[in-house]
């Protein structure tokens, strides 16, 4: 069973079946009469309503967008032609295009949000992805540090990790600095190989 709006329920009396009426009270709704236009209301606000439930569905919605399209009919009357239809039929097709408008608003934004949920899903996604990666490079790297000489890591974790350069390193270490560069070189070239890096 239609849902009707309680106010237009109490205050729309059944619709005469003159349609001359229609059209002379569109018309004086043209040149700004507001009796007029309280009455056309009353006789169109069920017609429209009927028409925008159809295809709005949504009984709160189709009285708004009803509402919506009689104050259409109030701002644009003087665009009524009597000579190119009658205004049952002006006005239905008012309806009809607000209330698929509607229905299209809608939808897009039903489409955008679903969109940005995606988005967001597959941001988060990427995200525990990356540090799962960087997990297991930093795993990665640890495990080949382990298989460097005592020596070797202790050079590599003072300049790469700790950010000294050869010759501090060398100071360090009370090591000529030769001795330095050449455990790096070696150092690097396993880490290299046990990276599989080429």
């Amino acid at each position: 069973m239609e849902r009707t709006s309680p106010r237009l329920r109490a205050v729309t009396p059944p619709v005469p079946a003159d349609a001359a009426r229609d059209e002379e009270l569109l018309l004086a709704v043209a040149r700004g009469d507001q009796a007029a236009f309280e009455r056309l209301h009353d006789r169109l606000a069920p017609l429209v309503y009927g028409i925008v439930r159809r295809v709005v569905r949504d009984p709160d919605q189709s009285e708004e967008v009803t509402q919506e399209v009689l104050v259409e009919v109030w701002r644009t009357a003087t665009r009524f032609d009597p000579d190119r239809g009658a205004a049952r039929s002006w006005v239905a097709t008012m309806a009809h295009r607000r209330a698929v408008d509607r229905v299209r608003s809608e939808q897009a934004s039903r489409a955008r949000t679903e969109t940005v949920g995606i988005r967001e899903q597959v941001r988060d996604y990427d995200e525990v992805s990356e540090q799962v990666e960087r997990r297991l490079e930093y795993q990665q790297v640890r495990d080949a540090l382990s298989a460097l000489t005592d020596l070797q890591r202790e050079v590599v974790e003072l300049a790469y990790f700790q950010g000294y350069t050869y010759r501090q390193v060398a100071e360090l270490l009370g090591t000529p600095l030769g001795t330095i560069k050449t455990r790096m070189r070696d150092g690097l070239i396993r880490l290299r190989d046990e990276l599989g890096v080429s």
